[in-house]
């Protein structure tokens, strides 16, 4: 009897959670802006919770030999102020990442002399964020966020952004601006 029992909740139960789960596809609009494809998925938990996963890789050397190249990995725990994929939601998220970066200029003073060295390395760290979600259409959405929190960046530091040998290995910490997004979501039911 027990078993019929949760048969049938099973039989009633999944297909209300299956249908009830929603999926985005996202693009950060601020992320291609600094010559980075990106994507981001983000599915629902709960009736006000979400998972968003962040990717972003950027293998590209510019002219006058500019680096940026790295990869990023952001993952997100959203909690919704309303519902879910529409209105403000704040996250608790993680960062992760690889880096060989030289001759540009950071924001935020990050890796002060990196128009005359070339760094290379990796990154981890979390933050909390704040965002909002505007439902464009049956499909569409705009969402906008911000976040602050920690890194911790490990580095080889070179002598010049083309060649030269490794000057040092250091770690430098980060507190600051974390994420930042204006993102076009298509959305999957």
């Amino acid at each position: 009897m027990k078993k019929k029992l949760l048969h049938i909740l099973f039989i009633l139960i999944i297909p209300k959670m299956v249908c009830s789960q929603n999926l985005v596809i996202k693009n950060n609009i601020l992320y291609d802006a600094s010559a980075t494809p990106n994507i981001a998925l983000e599915t629902g938990l709960g009736e006000k919770t979400t998972l968003d996963l962040n990717y972003g890789f950027n293998p590209f050397t510019f002219n006058d030999n500019k680096k940026w190249k790295h990869w990023v990995a952001q993952p997100e725990l959203r909690f919704w102020t309303c519902e879910r994929f529409n209105g403000t939601f704040w996250g608790i998220h993680a960062l992760g990442g690889q880096f060989n970066v030289g001759n540009i200029k950071l924001p935020f003073n990050i890796l002060p002399d990196l128009k005359d060295h070339r760094y290379e390395g990796y990154f981890y760290g979390g933050g909390i964020s704040i965002g909002h979600q505007w439902v464009l259409g049956k499909r569409w959405n705009l969402e906008t966020s911000i976040g602050g929190g920690y890194a911790r960046i490990h580095y080889d530091k070179y002598i010049c952004p083309k060649c030269g040998p490794k000057l040092k290995t250091g770690n430098q910490n980060y507190w600051g601006v974390t994420k930042a997004t204006i993102s076009m979501i298509y959305v999957i039911h």
